[in-house]
């Protein structure tokens, strides 16, 4: 995928260069680009069916509730392949990835609508029958694996699993993320694909466990706000970071706030997202 997006090797003789970026525009558009002569269309059809279907495996499996979707999306037999076939075809023509690693490539299907986006605000119409959710749903899949792949560890920032959550600084473990969607990504499906977002945000907690595997919460705004001030603003003790909290939300009696606050604290350390307070 790597050389499909970046051409040849530089160390190549000129004319090998030049074969090589023609083989590689073909594979990536065999629609609109021709393949360099000499190569005959039964090795080129494999080369097409190799790249192609390792990158469109490759997304399946990063992105399964798209993938299902866009399999009922199909609107009887077309040449070009089905509504999943087609978003897959449009990416691997359209994206030049920044990595060689296939771990990243969901990455890298993230980066494409990311552009895409950014080109439909700017005023440029590339495919109306996209639905307005598909890169937050593609964000919420993508982030699972994210999660699951990442380095981060609770022992990366010195800390004390049983400090004061008042008096000492509360630590967000560094593999408890909150999320804010306009769309209700964890709700989407075959099933339900909502037209219009609702009137208030999708808050979500994603945490990877204990044994690996990535558990999905939703969130109080309160408590999302929280888990945002603890990682905006680390130097904080808890009740600092409390009673700035009861002032945003306009809290009537701060006091009463900030023991509903302190049982916050302690139940997000009971479950893991709060590892306990940092250390000197």
């Amino acid at each position: 995928m790597s050389d499909l997006a970046h051409g040849s090797d530089t160390t190549a003789p000129p004319s090998l260069a030049a074969e090589q970026d023609a083989l590689a525009a073909h594979i990536r558009d065999p629609e609109r680009v021709p393949p360099p002569p000499g190569i005959e269309e039964r090795r080129l059809k494999i080369y097409r069916e190799l790249f192609f279907n390792n990158v469109e495996g490759l997304l399946a499996n990063g992105f399964p509730v798209i993938r299902r979707i866009f399999d009922t999306r199909n609107e009887g037999a077309r040449d070009d392949g089905t509504a999943w076939t087609r978003l897959i075809r449009a990416f691997f023509r359209e994206h030049g990835c920044r990595t060689p690693l296939f771990t990243e490539l969901p990455r890298e299907f993230m980066r494409w609508l990311e552009d895409r986006a950014e080109r439909e605000a700017a005023g440029e119409v590339l495919d109306p029958s996209q639905p307005a959710w598909l890169q937050e749903l593609a964000h919420y899949e993508w982030v699972e694996l994210a999660l699951q792949l990442s380095d981060a560890g609770p022992d990366d920032i010195a800390h004390d699993p049983d400090g004061d959550l008042l008096d000492g600084r509360p630590l967000l473990s560094p593999l408890a993320w909150p999320l804010a969607y306009a769309w209700p990504v964890h709700t989407i499906g075959p099933e339900h694909q909502p037209h219009t977002p609702p009137d208030i945000p999708t808050l979500l907690l994603l945490r990877r466990e204990a044994g690996g595997e990535v558990s999905f919460h939703a969130l109080t705004p309160l408590t999302f706000r929280l888990l945002q001030r603890l990682d905006e603003q680390p130097g904080l003790s808890g009740r600092e970071q409390l009673l700035a909290l009861a002032t945003e939300a306009g809290a009537p009696d701060p006091a009463a706030f900030l023991v509903d606050g302190a049982g916050m604290l302690a139940q997000l350390r009971a479950e893991g997202t709060v590892l306990g307070t940092r250390r000197e």
